[in-house]
């Protein structure tokens, strides 16, 4: 037998022994392939895929380099290259690899529908939208090109095209999680609540029985209890961020414990969104004689004078949306981040990729994710007792820290126009009482619409203030509320998005506002109570349904938190019919804003320092993370 026909012998039953599960068995052949052929592709490609669901992609990496540098023309490899690149972060590498993968291979669908994934996360979904479109005319059947396109498609605002892609995917793979949890999703944008129930509890069965990895941040805003919603992170940590990544010791402590505590926070969001709306003030309050703060940013500069006032508020703003997981972590640990905080936790273009590689010795998650994350490498969520009561802790895999009064930090400076519109101005009649919700389209549930329609129905002459976030939504609603209550043309008000001091300036011609569940007003409620508009809320059991509850408590308002549907209609039809009462919480709000809880921000920010400093004083001490309670200052 000739040596050719030996390695290819012994490649077949290395190929052989991966696919029924011996992966030891295959590695240990390719390796004996390899020392008689150091230049066997096919077996370097092999054993690069072996090493990279063993957990090890650096090898991965120079395998994959080594066998597309032995056969130039092997697109598989090329592709693959850019698979593991694009896992490590690597985006721009990984583009290149895939389009070296086409241009040797144009009918090649997977590396289409990959270079689609990589320009999505490059920030160009047009160019993702060509590159899935080329998959699915090679391949008419790929779901998972499908479900690619519609979150490109979704991206663009192109809703209606984007749930038509989910729906050819589901329909092509009636078990793809992936695809159900986006089209559910879109669905809900849409207010179309026809497959709400079946889809949500399809979900619910994915999670329940382990089979597949459900986006946690979709399946958090259904109404999923906090146990479904820890199974949900778990498997999803597991699925999605690198096991050997999570396993890295954590930097070793300074030896002088008096230096100042370096923070590191870690967001998508440094720019024109809410979650710097809320927390600008945080970051410079804090005390730079105590701390030394650092924002690592992966998202985009959008050029708004918010970004330039974080750039400036930080003590340094490191810019890592053209870094690796890897890289980022690297460049985390060298500047001796201490406590590294994680604001994005799994929400939209997260990276908890990065803080899987234990780049600080504590890790916390804070704010843009209300529930867990499932992850070993994050150490402590802060919270406070409302939001998040201890007997959760079994479904949490951070250790919860309590702060005093609520978990949410605000900005006390932020700006509402001195301009108030006029009600014509923003198609509301003049005499009217104004119920509002600015929610997205998203949280509002068929349960939840049915109260406020029934609200409209009782107080005579009343208005719905809705916010038109895209033109779908706007007609559905439209077309249940005709539906519930006859004649209901023109009891609903669509308003638009504005620029944030116009928004809150808009809030003094709404009466009360009227949060959703199972996902309440977050920051919404923050924005209604800072332009002194009440907030009437429903808390559930799980963290996203209790923001809003939290809120109040602070803000002096404990009497607008009610705990079932029944009791949250009954006292909006109270106060609806009592003028005096609600302006009563009107003026108490308006009188006392700027000393309630809420809005302390300079207390606020010393009570969240107590927090870092008791975490870091604890790892100074070798002791493990554990749950407490902050003290009130």
């Amino acid at each position: 037998m000739s040596r050719a026909l030996t390695v290819a012998d012994a490649f077949v039953l290395a190929r052989d022994l991966a696919q029924s599960g011996r992966a030891d068995d295959a590695s240990s052949v390719c390796s004996k392939i390899l020392e008689a052929d150091s230049t066997h592709a096919p077996t370097l490609h092999l054993l690069a895929i072996l090493s990279f669901r063993r957990g090890d992609p650096a090898a991965a990496i120079a395998l994959l380099e080594r066998a597309t540098a032995a056969n130039p023309d092997f697109a598989q490899a090329f592709n693959d290259l850019g698979n593991v690149l694009m896992h490590q972060g690597r985006t721009s590498e990984a583009i290149a690899n895939y389009r070296q993968a086409i241009d040797l291979t144009p009918g090649y669908p997977e590396a289409h529908n990959n270079l689609g994934n990589a320009c999505q996360i490059a920030g160009r979904p047009e160019d993702a939208v060509a590159c899935y479109q080329r998959a699915l005319d090679l391949a008419p059947d790929y779901a998972e090109a499908y479900r690619n396109l519609g979150s490109a498609l979704r991206r663009l605002g192109r809703l209606p095209e984007a749930i038509a892609a989910f729906r050819s995917a589901v329909l092509l793979n009636p078990g793809y999680a992936d695809a159900i949890t986006q089209l559910l999703q879109e669905l809900r944008a849409q207010c179309d609540w026809s497959l709400l129930d079946p889809l949500t509890a399809q979900l619910v069965d994915v999670v329940e029985g382990g089979s597949a990895a459900v986006n946690p941040f979709i399946f958090l805003s259904l109404e999923t209890t906090p146990r479904q919603q820890f199974l949900c992170a778990r498997r999803f940590a597991a699925e999605h961020v690198d096991p050997a990544a999570v396993k890295l010791p954590a930097t070793p402590a300074r030896s002088n414990s008096n230096d100042r505590i370096t923070l590191g926070y870690l967001s998508a969001d440094f720019q024109e969104h809410a979650t710097a709306q809320l927390t600008a003030a945080l970051f410079a309050l804090h005390d730079r004689a105590r701390f030394r703060v650092i924002a690592y940013s992966y998202g985009a500069d959008d050029g708004s004078p918010m970004r330039r006032r974080l750039v400036q508020t930080f003590d340094q703003f490191v810019d890592l949306s053209s870094a690796s997981h890897a890289e980022a972590a690297a460049r985390i640990r060298a500047d001796g981040v201490d406590i590294l905080i994680d604001l994005k936790g799994y929400t939209r273009d997260a990276r908890p990729q990065i803080a899987a590689h234990r780049p600080a010795p504590v890790q916390v998650s804070y704010l843009g994710y209300p529930g867990t994350m499932g992850m070993d490498a994050i150490d402590y969520i802060l919270a406070d007792a409302f939001v998040l009561p201890a007997d959760q802790q079994p479904h949490y895999s951070e250790k919860i820290v309590h702060l005093p009064g609520s978990y949410q930090a605000n900005d006390c400076t932020r700006p509402i126009a001195t301009r108030v519109p006029t009600r014509p101005e923003c198609g509301l009649p003049e005499s009217a009482f104004v119920f509002c919700c600015f929610n997205g389209s998203e949280k509002i549930t068929p349960k939840v619409f049915d109260v406020w329609i029934r609200l409209l129905a009782a107080v005579p002459g009343s208005i719905l203030w809705l916010l038109a976030s895209n033109p779908q939504a706007v007609e559905n609603l439209s077309r249940e509320a005709e539906a519930r209550l006859t004649g209901s043309a023109g009891r609903l008000v669509f308003g638009p998005t504005l620029p944030n001091p116009d928004h809150l300036a808009r809030f003094a011609l709404a009466d009360l506002f009227l949060d959703t569940l199972p996902y309440n007003a977050h920051t919404l409620t923050a924005d209604a109570l800072w332009a002194g508009c009440p907030v009437l809320t429903c808390t559930g059991d799980a963290f996203p349904s209790r923001v809003a509850g939290s809120l109040l408590r602070a803000a002096g308002l404990p009497e607008l938190v009610t705990e079932s549907l029944a009791d949250y209609e009954a006292l909006a039809l109270r106060l609806a019919a009592d003028p005096g009462e609600l302006q009563m919480l009107r003026d108490r709000l308006r009188a006392t804003r700027l000393t309630v809880p809420l809005f302390d921000s300079s207390r606020f920010t010393r009570q969240i320092e107590a927090a870092l400093e008791i975490m870091w004083r604890r790892y100074l001490d070798g002791e493990q993370p554990r749950p407490f309670t902050v003290p009130a200052i």
